[in-house]
């Protein structure tokens, strides 16, 4: 059974001002609940069912949030850092009511998909090894990457601290003095992809995170610029 909430404490939660400022909007008139106009902003209602409106524009209630956003550099994959703006600085301020959290990191430097949520399980399916979710790279890299790579990478790269990784999938897209190359890996430690090609003496000078499972970068997102995710690409997410 859903538990009614005060309207001014739903409408504040989703992010359409401070429980005072609701106050307000309410003595104004311009809060509707099921056609009717709210004249009491301490009504109990449930967000779920009731039809809230609130200047022409229907209040539709989530109890998650899922956001794909192009990380640019520059910027932190975290909730608060006392130094740098971080992921959540970019986001409209009606997002921040849902306590989102960034899912899996981007280092500073590291541009592309970063998906923002407040849904511990779907978190966890995104980012546990277990479930072996492919997270793919474009990289360049400092340095000739030679075919040869191609069943080191597969095979496993030995870390700089003994760890061994799990199979990854190197596609190399142009061999040269800066090489261009794809790179698929299932798990997420610590600068993972850096320290790979740094363990065969390349460094990586552009690193842009492309897909996570069957979610890909929209190449419509500028960086810094993010959306909602779908409900089909949810769904799909869901079930893979």
């Amino acid at each position: 059974m859903i538990k009614k909430e005060r309207l001014d404490k739903v409408l504040s939660n989703m992010g359409y001002g401070s429980r005072k400022e609701i106050k307000q909007y309410i003595k104004n008139g311009r809060v509707i609940v099921n056609g009717q106009v709210a004249k009491n902003n301490s009504i109990k209602v449930d967000p779920y069912k009731d039809e809230i409106n609130i200047d022409g524009e229907i209040v539709e209630y989530k109890k998650y949030i899922y956001i794909m956003m192009n990380k640019p550099k520059g910027v932190i994959s975290s909730t608060r850092d006392p130094f740098f703006s971080t992921v959540l600085d970019l986001l409209d301020r009606k997002y921040l009511s849902f306590n989102p959290y960034p899912a899996g990191r981007l280092d500073k430097d590291t541009e592309g998909l970063l998906i923002l949520t407040n849904d511990g399980r779907f978190t966890h399916k995104l980012l546990s090894p277990k479930n072996r979710v492919n997270k793919k790279y474009y990289v360049e890299v400092d340095g000739y990457v030679d075919e040869k790579y191609i069943s080191l990478f597969k095979d496993g790269i030995i870390l700089d601290d003994g760890y061994k990784t799990l199979d990854s999938k190197l596609e190399i897209i142009e061999s040269n003095y800066i090489s261009k190359v794809y790179l698929t890996i299932i798990e997420g430690k610590f600068h993972q992809v850096k320290r790979m090609f740094e363990a065969i003496d390349m460094e990586v000078v552009y690193l842009k995170r492309m897909s996570m499972g069957n979610i890909k970068l929209d190449e419509k997102l500028l960086p810094g610029e993010y959306r909602e995710l779908s409900k089909e690409e949810i769904q799909n997410f869901k079930k893979e």
